[in-house]
Order: C-alpha cells, then structure tokens, then sequence
C-alpha cells in the first residue's frame, strides 16, 4: 500500500533486485567521498560516518515521501568543490564550509516549497548548464590524475607527467580493470576496480623499498561520529561567502533537476503532465538531504543518476530506494578495512565518472559561437583555474556580456543578471 507496487506493475522480488543493483553502482561513494574530503583535515572515518546516514536517511525519505526509486548521496563534483575550492582554494574552515553547505540546503529546501527554483532554472541559460557538468567532469578526472601521481606540477610546463613507477603503473591496471568493468556493465564494477586496485598496492612499500601505501588498520570499529553537528552556523553567514552559497546550491540544483529529468525521460517515469514523477516532493527530500549533510559533516547530499541502473533493472516505486539505503547502513562499521584504501585506487573511479559527466558537451551548439564561447569558458577554465566557481563565474559574465553587446538581450534575464552580481562580488570579495 505504501509504495503502491502493484500499480506500478512491479513486484517486492523485483524492487529489491532492483535496490541492490542500484546500491552496487554508487556504493564507491562510501571510499570516494572521505578520500576526498578528507585532505581538508576532517578524520576519513567521521566523514564515512557522515557519508553512510547521508546516504542512508535521504535514499530512506526517497522512497517513502516522495515514492521514487532515486537514491541521494553525497555528490561527486560537489564534495571536490567543497575540498579544493572551498577549504583548500579560499582558506576555510572545514567548519565554516559545513556550515555553508548547511545553509545552502535551507534556501534549496525554500525554494523547493515555494516552487521559485522554476525561475532559477530558467534563468540560466542550457548550454551554461551542459558546460557546467562537463568542466566538473573534467575537474574530478584531474583530481584523478593528479592523486595517482601521474600528472604532477612541472616550473617549466606548469603541469607534465609524472615518472613511470611501480605506483603508477598499479594506477594504469587498475584504470584499465575499472575501464573494461564498466565497458562490460558489470553491477559494482567501480567498487570491483577499487578493491583489485588495493591489492595490487600492497607489495608497494615491500619490495620497491617505497612508503608503506596500504596499512592495514583492522576490520571493525565503532561508528565515528565526532563530524555530528560541528559546523560552524554563524561563521559561515558573511558576505564572501554568499557567493560561495549559491555555487553549492546551484550545482546541487541543476545536478538532481538534471538527474530527475534524465530518469524521467529514460524510465518514463512522469506524471499526467508529462513532468518527472512527485518532483515536488523529490527536490524537497534533495534539499533535505544537504540540510543534514551540513549537519552531519560531509558536503551536500544530491540524487545520484546511478539509480537508472536499478530502473533498468525493473525498480518502479520507492522500495528501491528504501532498500539501496538501508543497504548503506552495515558499511558504517568498517571504517579501519575501508581507509587502507590508497589513492592511486580511488583515482581510477574519479576518472570513470569524469567521463560520465562530460557527454553534455554533445548538447553544446559549438556553432553558435556567442553560446560556445561563454561554454567553452566555463569547461576549461573550472579545471585550468583549480575552482568550479571560477568556470560558473567567467561563464555567466562573459554570456551576459557577449549577448548584450550583439544584441541578444532578451537572452538575459533579470534573474541572470542578479547571479551576474553576485558572482562580481565573489571575484571583489576574494581578490
């Protein structure tokens, strides 16, 4: 009766299934997501808690309010903004980021309610949005590279490859392994590539007489849950940081509107007016889903586009996502087996997914040049510049102002015109 299952024409048998398959394709975000956030300081461990009832509480309240198989989890692209951006690019506080992310989550919460996010997302022009993902993508695909040791800084090249070593050619294996996993389409081939990965680094530091790469640290521990309401809620509320805000949330945004629209129109799952299905209510629980993950210690929470594969699968009512989340719970426990994992493992996976993120670029009309060059913009320079706010911010400003000096003004909204300010604030603020 909750999850209305023979209306949906499905069965219990097929939404577990289907709950399963999802939760082996994203279930990497439970390594990936700590190995990233982690470098700002805050303990692998707290954040894998964090991770876990993100991930868990959010894929719950999916299933059962808005009655979708869509799970959430921490998002790629927004905990690197978070890390590299944020912390390490603008000399915050882990606290203070927390808290950010926090408040970026109650806005996207009021706008959800309220039904403004239609003018937002009208106001900011689609191919902006397709260059968006696909900087990110690149951005995540560098990160990659650079955590395996295979591109690193050069004086004279400012970046070049780094040395052929035993570690990086434990990187390329697990890079093809990962690579043919997912060219196979086989369920958890990126957590498959991770865990070949490890193993494969565990002679490192024995016989090429290395640093230590894997230390084993045991099997079971205690949930860590220090990261639990330690944001900072009042220092993140100044000026420099509103900018900062509207970056959380608009990636978040147009990630999970992207994500329900894709899944919408792939599964047919929309409701009478041909919109995704409950996307009120969907976008509410997304919204949620950063609210606590500011509360809890990790960056924002967002839907992931994985849930397609429990879809396919044969998932058709929010029993998918209750299964898939409770599925997260057990992992909470295994923070000591998990954080042997190296980066040269996790590498392979950031690539991966770059590669997912960047097929917007197909919807780009690079014809059109007063749409490409502001496109263009924001996909190179969010990886060359090392800041996603960066791409989102030379990309506004130089649409705005390559339209209205050709005369195309009615391609500038007045709601585009207020991201212009602020993103002009953000370049004065942290000049």
């Amino acid at each position: 009766m909750v999850f209305q299952i023979k209306e949906n024409k499905s069965t219990i048998k097929i939404e577990i299934i289907a709950g399963i398959t999802t939760f082996l394709s994203m279930m990497y975000i439970i390594i990936v997501n700590p190995s990233i956030l982690s470098k700002t300081g805050m303990p692998f461990s707290g954040v894998l808690t964090a991770t876990i009832l993100v991930s868990a509480f959010s894929s719950i309240m999916m299933g059962l309010y808005a009655k979708n198989p869509i799970v959430l989890a921490p998002g790629m692209g927004i905990n690197s903004f978070f890390t590299f951006s944020v912390v390490i690019g603008m000399n915050e506080r882990w606290e203070t980021a927390l808290g950010a992310v926090f408040w970026s989550g109650v806005v996207f919460l009021l706008l959800s309610v309220f039904n403004i996010r239609t003018a937002i997302v009208k106001a900011i022009p689609k191919p902006l949005k397709e260059a968006i993902a696909v900087g990110i993508g690149l951005f995540i695909a560098f990160t990659g590279f650079t955590e395996a040791g295979f591109i690193v800084s050069n004086p004279d090249t400012v970046v070049g490859i780094g040395s052929l070593d035993a570690t990086t050619v434990v990187f390329l294996i697990g890079l093809l392994v990962t690579a043919v996993m997912v060219v196979k389409q086989i369920k958890g081939g990126l957590i498959i590539g991770i865990v070949i990965t490890t193993l494969l680094a565990i002679p490192l530091g024995r016989f090429y007489g290395q640093t230590e790469i894997v230390q084993w640290k045991g099997v079971l521990a205690a949930p860590d849950f220090s990261l639990l309401f330690s944001l900072d809620l009042l220092g993140s509320l100044k000026l420099s940081l509103i900018p900062t805000m509207f970056a959380l949330l608009f990636v978040d945004l147009f990630d999970s509107l992207s994500t329900f629209i894709g899944i919408a129109e792939a599964s047919g799952l929309k409701d009478a007016d041909g919109e995704p299905r409950n996307l009120k209510k969907s976008l509410i629980v997304d919204s949620i889903s950063t609210l606590i993950s500011g509360l809890c210690g990790t960056s924002s929470g967002s839907s992931y586009i994985e849930s397609a594969t429990g879809i396919a699968a044969g998932g058709r009512t929010g029993l998918t996502a209750v299964v898939a989340g409770v599925l997260f719970l057990p992992f909470m426990f295994f923070s000591p087996l998990l954080s042997v994992v190296p980066s040269i493992a996790t590498a392979p996976v950031l690539i991966i997914v770059g590669i997912f993120m960047i097929t917007p670029v197909l919807n780009i009309n690079w014809n059109k040049y007063d749409d490409a060059i502001p496109a263009f913009l924001s996909i190179i320079l969010i990886p060359m510049t090392y800041s996603i706010t960066q791409g989102i911010i030379w990309g506004f400003l130089s649409w705005t102002a390559i339209k209205l000096l050709t005369g195309k003004k009615n391609e500038v909204s007045p709601m585009l015109i207020l991201v212009d300010f602020l993103a002009i604030l953000e370049l004065i603020l942290n000049t």
